[in-house]
């Protein structure tokens, strides 16, 4: 009877390790040691024990040493030393590194060639960038000749021997090869395009080449404007996080783990044209995948695995000749820049019986440029496209894989509109 009750057992945990097994799997992939970034899209609340811990402990555990630089921030001193609290209640042995442009007793010239700082950053677990203006923390880590500088090259020591690099908002537009280097209107940016040295930089690169990294995604619309820079400076594939929700990043396997309070969105530029033939901004057949919450994509096969919760509830396939949409509505939103406006259409348009759902960005402002000029952007399902939701969290809560879209410029009228 033991026996038997045993092999049941042992069954039993059998099957239910099968449920979870492409996490198992991706687990073992991101062995201890192995290099890893934590990419928060701003406003990174210090209530967030879930993203806190995870720093701590892709850094090594309790007691990791962190080395917390206040670089991009107007208030260097307290803001970091705040960083420097939060981490610490977490278990942490955080340090502040006194390296900043401004508001500060020490030249930043000085500091990033002082040897004993630069003995700190070496010995650290991992390295941590908070919010503030992603321009002063390249300007002081890179040389006026664009090459690193001692201490730059210190935290890609970090980096590669399996250390963990965090940042949040300023600190994640760092993590790309190419940047924004300031809080650039978005619609201002489709009308004129993106300049080198002007509304984009030089990043600090720590993801690799092949991907373009933004923050503060979902809540400020800049989906749109990471899409003009990418096809700009030719990346095919994007990924852009909100705020208060960080990507998980192990670069040796391309793992991206999605946590914290809401999502990500990835852009996959990989089959886009262009009409040269038409001097304004605009593309046909971007590919846009929203990860939720406890969702992974791997940025080298561009395959989702999802949350077990959605895999295990329901499947949104219009493919399926048992479908039954739950939306029936015609999808129209005439600001798709603002907040969330992008993922709310794309959840909504999966699970509806139109195939297609139109978004406007435009501005009825007259002091500014082209204020006539404005953008169409239609959102269509193709037979890649794919839905998941699950109401296991308390809300409707899709994930969705290979919306496209297409952006067209149009003319608007000013004014838009008459009072009768």
């Amino acid at each position: 009877m033991k026996k038997q009750l045993g092999w049941v057992l042992g069954a039993f945990l059998f099957f239910l390790s099968l449920s979870f097994l492409p996490f198992s799997l991706n687990a073992a992939q991101e062995a201890p040691g192995m290099p890893s970034l934590v990419i928060i899209g701003g406003s990174l609340r210090y209530d967030n024990a879930e993203v806190f811990n995870k720093m701590i402990e892709l850094a090594g555990g309790a007691g990791a040493k962190i080395a917390v630089f206040p670089t991009a921030s107007s208030s260097p001193v307290k803001n970091g030393q705040q960083t420097v609290d939060a981490f610490k209640r977490y278990g942490a042995d955080a340090i502040l590194m006194p390296i900043a442009l401004k508001n500060i007793d020490v030249d930043y010239k000085v500091a990033v060639n002082d040897p004993v700082l630069i003995a700190q950053v070496k010995s650290a677990d991992g390295i941590y960038f908070i919010g503030g203006d992603q321009a002063r923390i390249t300007q002081a880590l890179y040389t006026e000749t664009g090459d690193r500088t001692p201490m730059l090259d210190a935290i890609w020591e970090v980096l590669n021997r399996g250390g963990m690099i965090g940042g949040s908002s300023a600190g994640a537009a760092i993590m790309s090869t190419t940047m924004f280097k300031n809080s650039v209107d978005v619609l201002s940016t489709m009308k004129v395009g993106v300049k080198e040295g002007g509304s984009i930089d030089k990043g600090l690169g720590f993801i690799g080449s092949e991907v373009f990294v933004d923050q503060h995604f979902l809540t400020r619309g800049r989906f749109a404007r990471a899409l003009v820079a990418m096809q700009a400076k030719g990346y095919k594939l994007g990924i852009g996080v909100d705020e208060n929700t960080a990507l998980v990043v192990f670069p040796t396997t391309g793992t991206v783990d999605v946590i914290g309070y809401k999502g990500a969105l990835v852009l996959d530029l990989a089959e886009t044209t262009t009409d040269v033939a038409v001097p304004q901004f605009n593309l046909r057949n971007a590919k846009l995948t929203y990860l939720d919450r406890g969702d992974q994509f791997n940025l080298k096969t561009k395959t989702v695995t999802l949350h077990p919760d959605k895999l295990n509830d329901v499947k949104v396939d219009t493919n399926d000749p048992k479908y039954e949409p739950y939306f029936t509505e015609e999808l129209f939103a005439a600001d798709i820049l603002e907040n969330t406006a992008v993922v709310d259409l794309m959840a909504n348009l999966i699970d509806n019986s139109h195939k297609e759902a139109i978004g406007l960005a435009f501005t009825q402002a007259v002091d500014v440029p082209e204020p006539d000029l404005g953008f169409e952007f239609k959102f269509y399902k193709q037979s890649d496209s794919l839905g998941y939701y699950t109401g296991t969290f308390g809300g409707e809560d899709y994930s969705v894989e290979n919306v496209h879209l297409d952006i067209t410029p149009i003319q608007m009228g000013q004014p838009l509109y008459k009072k009768l």
